[in-house]
């Protein structure tokens, strides 16, 4: 083994996938990159991390709500892209060509080119990280996607798909909750 500096363990614990946030702040739609994402239990909460400096944390922090999108592969330089433009002053929608689609539970909306939208209800901001806990309300799957592949971030530019899929479901079958 080699040692190397600190800052490089983010690129070997950057949770992954990378997800498009949508929300809708007065009236208008939004989308923000986020590769900071996790599931904490089975019962459909997970966590985001943003802050102030983003436009669409205000949104978030506004209506307590949005849909995380997961864009296939195929997407990672729209991906990287729409993180590189501030929505506060930009249609990131129009500008990108993406499809919304209106969602059940919330305003925000769905955005058909991606591989799942998990619609979402914000439960608890914890400051000073700016951990925003979510409960997922609706989930909405896109069969018809070609690319199946998840884009994964390093942290440091550099992202990887995943493609192979290993089923051990039948090892771990005692741990998994009843319907998943």
């Amino acid at each position: 083994m080699k040692e190397v500096g600190v800052e490089f363990a983010l690129t070997w614990i950057e949770p992954g996938p990378v997800t498009l946030i949508t929300t809708n702040y007065g009236g208008r739609n939004n989308v923000m990159t986020i590769s900071w994402t996790m599931a904490i239990d089975f019962d459909g909460r997970m966590v985001i991390t943003s802050g102030d400096w983003n436009y669409s944390f205000r949104a978030l922090r506004a209506n307590r709500e949005c849909v995380v999108c997961v864009p296939p592969a195929s997407m990672a330089k729209t991906v990287v892209d729409i993180g590189m433009v501030s929505g506060e002053n930009t249609d990131k929608f129009r500008k990108f060509a993406l499809t919304a689609l209106p969602a059940k539970t919330v305003n925000a909306p769905l955005i058909a080119e991606c591989l799942a939208c998990l619609e979402c209800e914000v439960e608890d901001i914890v400051e000073p990280y700016g951990f925003v806990v979510m409960k997922v309300k609706r989930v909405w799957v896109n069969e018809d996607i070609e690319d199946r592949r998840i884009l994964h971030a390093v942290g440091d530019g550099t992202f990887y798909a995943d493609g192979e899929r290993f089923d051990l479901r039948k090892r771990m079958e005692s741990k998994l909750p009843p319907g998943l």
